[in-house]
């Protein structure tokens, strides 16, 4: 049975209850994973709702999280860089994603993969409670990073990148690559950090939260390896060259749950993907 990434409304009131009679998070998550719920998508909820709850809202607020205008603010279909245009296929206004043609040239992919093949190391993900990363059963690539600027290439490709997610280069993490072989697959997860985890407050430290991300494909996938959002029902096919973007923090340090996101399994070859985190500050 597939484990439910989904919060209902009847489970949603029964966390803000128990935390408001004083319920650990971590004892409300390992009851939803009892109850079949996702672990990694549980302690998100869970925490998001216990950060939420532990803020006021605003008088008249009908979400916790509130839309301002988007970072990615370009007009047109067309995104002109210093070195390439970028052409955007289609966009969701709330929560903020876009789909992106023509980010990165067939060669530039196949350069990303060639400087990535020989440093591959299995990913990890943010212990929520220790900050440390560690492998899971659900992430299960293979991956490396660059540091912002490691060489020319990398360079130019940190500049382009930040110019089309519009925030500045230093904000930026370095490339991450990630390589999914065939059965590989990330669950729905979320990008930003839980600021009720521990486990959070060192990463936080350095740039503060994430605020946005950028997913490049770096090859034509046989078959499946679909970025989803099961929130929204939105599945983004890989395509060499072609990206997504999305964001999920405002001015306020909220958090949008609506991006929720993961990697379909790869049922046919493999999958090569460069992502982009920015964060709210100078990072590094």
């Amino acid at each position: 049975m597939d484990r439910i990434t989904h919060l209902s409304p009847d489970w949603q009131g029964w966390i803000s209850d128990n935390l408001q009679r004083g319920c650990t998070p971590m004892s409300l998550v390992e009851v939803m994973v009892e109850k079949n719920f996702e672990p990694m998508f549980a302690n998100a909820v869970v925490f998001q709702l216990s950060s939420n709850a532990a803020q006021p809202v605003p008088q008249g607020a009908g979400a916790a999280y509130r839309y301002e205008a988007p970072r990615f603010n370009h007009e047109g279909n067309v995104i002109r860089t210093a070195d390439r245009d970028v052409r955007i296929v289609s966009r969701v206004g709330q929560p903020v994603i876009a789909v992106l043609d023509g980010l990165l040239s067939e060669e530039e992919c196949d350069e990303l993969i060639r400087q990535s093949e020989r440093k591959l190391e299995r990913s990890t993900i943010v212990d929520p409670q220790t900050g440390k990363h560690e492998v899971i059963a659900d992430r299960t690539s293979f991956g490396t990073f660059f540091t912002l600027n490691e060489n020319d290439f990398i360079a130019k490709l940190d500049a382009r990148i930040a110019a089309v997610m519009n925030w500045p280069i230093e904000n930026g993490e370095g490339i991450q690559i990630l390589n999914y072989k065939t059965a590989g697959e990330y669950k729905p997860h979320y990008d930003y950090f839980p600021v009720a985890d521990p486990g959070s407050q060192a990463h936080l430290a350095n740039g503060g939260q994430r605020v946005s991300t950028m997913v490049m494909y770096l090859n034509d996938v046989d078959a499946g390896g679909e970025t989803i959002f099961p929130e929204l029902g939105l599945s983004v096919a890989p395509k060499k060259g072609s990206a997504v973007y999305f964001e999920y923090t405002n001015s306020h340090s909220e958090v949008d749950p609506l991006t929720l996101h993961g990697g379909a399994p790869v049922t046919a070859g493999e999958k090569w993907i460069a992502t982009k985190w920015m964060r709210q500050r100078r990072f590094g």
